[in-house]
């Protein structure tokens, strides 16, 4: 079916449920379908070979490669590394790598189980939540490398690493908000799919996840061009990536004994954002759900 006359079809759906009310049945779907969700999850991960070393492998070697080419342009060719810059760009691209590989696996994640969805009965929600905890095991790997860089840089460790799990928990919600949007809407537009690997490719770019917002404001870009600034707060990763470093790297100017607890206060406003967002997307996909078996 077309992206247009897949519009329509939502459009024209008679009036049903209340949006509350399809909130509470996706919350329901997710807390009731807990064994169903743990064996989805062990089927994506071995589908993947995400349940063995091997298969893990990727894991630990695709961030690897991306922190040689990254810092090989940054240190040797632009020649503006922060100190110790394999740390703080490593402390970037584990996380990113999460978000979007857990998003990429979630636009095909209702649509590559069209036959199971037409001949049996079941809560559609569990499959992009399925495949967003399959998520978790690979960032678990590629926090392996991560680990093993830090103790090339054992001045950076200390305890405010205790925080690093409440980082991540904000970003699972994040995470698994865009996961339910992307893997009911590509079920419609089926363009979605390809547009997303370079809209994720532009997001990390407009990301400071190559720099820091303060050595951007240091080069006086973000005075003469004040929505650069205005955008980065916008952006969800700006505090994410500004957080991670804040426990394993430490201040912007690079100095060694500088980490410190993240910004709790822009932390919690971005939980706050993505618990929201997690139920407008849980709404939106209960709407739609009635219509998977028609589409695809």
């Amino acid at each position: 079916m077309s992206s247009g006359n897949a519009a329509a079809t939502i459009r024209q759906s008679p009036a049903g449920p209340s949006s509350l009310e399809l909130l509470r049945q996706g919350i329901t779907d997710i807390f009731s379908r807990f064994r169903l969700i743990r064996y989805l999850t062990a089927a994506d991960m071995k589908k993947r070979g995400s349940d063995t070393i091997l298969g893990n492998l990727w894991w630990i070697l695709d961030p690897l490669l991306q922190l040689v080419v990254y810092v090989i342009f940054v240190s040797v060719i632009a020649n503006k590394a922060a100190p110790d810059y394999p740390l703080f760009i490593f402390a970037a691209i584990v996380p990113w790598k999460w978000f979007s590989a857990v998003v990429g696996d979630a636009s095909t994640s209702v649509v590559s189980q069209g036959q199971l969805i037409k001949q049996i009965a079941f809560p559609k929600i569990v499959l992009p939540l399925s495949t967003a905890s399959a998520g978790v095991v690979g960032f678990l790997w590629g926090l392996v490398p991560l680990g093993a860089l830090m103790l090339l840089f054992p001045d950076r460790i200390s305890l405010m690493l205790i925080w690093f799990p409440v980082v991540a928990i904000v970003q699972f919600v994040f995470t698994l908000a865009v996961a339910v949007l992307v893997s009911a809407a590509n079920v419609f537009f089926r363009d979605l799919g390809n547009a997303l690997g370079h809209a994720l490719r532009l997001w990390w770019f407009l990301s400071p996840g190559l720099f820091s917002l303060q050595g951007l404001e240091k080069t006086g870009f973000v005075q003469h061009h004040p929505i650069v600034a205005t955008l980065a707060g916008m952006n969800p990763f700006a505090i994410l990536f500004e957080a991670y470093r804040a426990v394993i790297y430490g201040t912007p100017d690079g100095r060694v004994g500088t980490t410190h607890p993240p910004d709790l206060v822009a932390l919690g406003y971005l939980l706050l954002f993505s618990l929201a967002f997690l139920a407008l997307c849980i709404t939106f996909f209960k709407r739609v759900e009635p219509e998977f078996a028609k589409v695809l």
